[in-house]
């Protein structure tokens, strides 16, 4: 430049080049991640992130939205109670019921999104020979009917009152936990079974959208069984308003994101660490898309917080930033 220029936004830090190598393990794989841009960089600094919120003394709020148990997810999100990098758990009813459908011997399948003929020609065929369909991941149907049996057994009969969900989800993972010793199940009992043998709690405030809340919707005619949603927020705010520091650790949007941040709402405080994994932009102004900064306005994270929103498939980041991660604690 031929006149010298008050840069007070440019920094020299220049992009290098990414170097992969065939032993390279995930943890150096995100490192070269940090020298370049785009999507990369972002996913590097997510782990940085991560690994900062999981050594420090900082209590975790995990969200899980999507179809993270059925698409292969659910071993990383119990590992993670199981080793205590998680203290609470907001989920949906989906996942818990893909969850218990495994522990108790179901299984989800590889697929494919169209057969010879048109997308809805196969899926017409898929709903004549009784398989649901998950994108590219199929689910026999008789697996709801191996899970509604199993909550009508195992689980419903230990309430005979409204009960927090809270407390459901604990029986739940119980329940999942003995059905998969009993019947010498070969998958792990799961995410629910860890989190109640680990006392970690699970939170699942939009439960009636599942086949979870629809069954405990069907019990409640007949029963006086029911969900009290309500009471679990206050059991959830003391656990945020008694933290030194916290972390808010968002798999997908909608309910489980939003029921994580706004927990800081009635605290004195904010969170401390963000990372967020999504497919939505946030030019929509949907919640499930909208970055941790524009959190940051509400006062859900500290002026200060470390935060980090990557926008890519959540079965591809997940496992990367968790990988990285651990390593580098570990």
């Amino acid at each position: 430049m031929s006149e010298e220029v008050d840069r007070t936004e440019f920094q020299h830090d220049p992009i290098d080049h990414a170097r992969v190598t065939g032993e390279m393990s995930v943890g150096a794989l995100l490192e070269q991640f940090g020298k370049a841009g785009i999507g990369a960089a972002d996913l590097h600094e997510a782990t940085d992130v991560a690994a900062s919120m999981f050594e420090e003394d900082t209590t975790v709020f995990f969200g899980l939205a999507g179809a993270m148990v059925p698409t292969g997810m659910r071993q990383i999100v119990a590992d993670l109670i199981c080793d205590g990098y998680i203290d609470v758990l907001v989920t949906t009813g989906a996942n818990l019921t893909h969850d218990a459908i495994e522990a108790i011997g179901g299984k989800h399948h590889h697929g494919r999104v169209h057969g010879e003929g048109t997308e809805r020609e196969h899926d017409e065929t898929l709903r004549d020979e009784g398989v649901d369909r998950i994108y590219n991941v199929y689910l026999p149907q008789e697996h709801f009917a191996l899970f509604e049996t199993h909550l009508r057994e195992e689980v419903f009969p230990a309430f005979d009152e409204p009960v927090s969900i809270r407390a459901f989800t604990r029986k739940l993972g119980k329940a999942n936990a003995t059905v998969n010793e009993r019947e010498n199940i070969e998958e792990a009992p799961g995410i629910a079974a860890v989190a109640a043998e680990h006392d970690v709690p699970i939170y699942v405030p939009a439960i009636q959208d599942s086949v979870l809340g629809l069954q405990a919707w069907l019990r409640s005619q007949v029963d006086p069984f029911s969900l009290d949603a309500l009471s679990d927020m206050s059991e959830l705010n003391d656990i945020a308003y008694e933290a030194d520091s916290t972390g808010a650790f968002v798999v997908g949007g909608g309910v489980p994101k939003n029921y994580v941040l706004q927990t800081m709402l009635v605290t004195p405080g904010a969170y401390d660490y963000g990372v967020q994994l999504t497919m939505d932009p946030p030019q929509t102004g949907g919640l499930s898309g909208a970055t941790l900064d524009e959190a940051r306005s509400w006062g859900k994270l500290k002026k200060d917080a470390r935060n980090v929103s990557v926008y890519a498939d959540a079965t591809i980041t997940l496992p990367l930033v968790i990988a990285g991660a651990r390593e580098r604690i570990e």
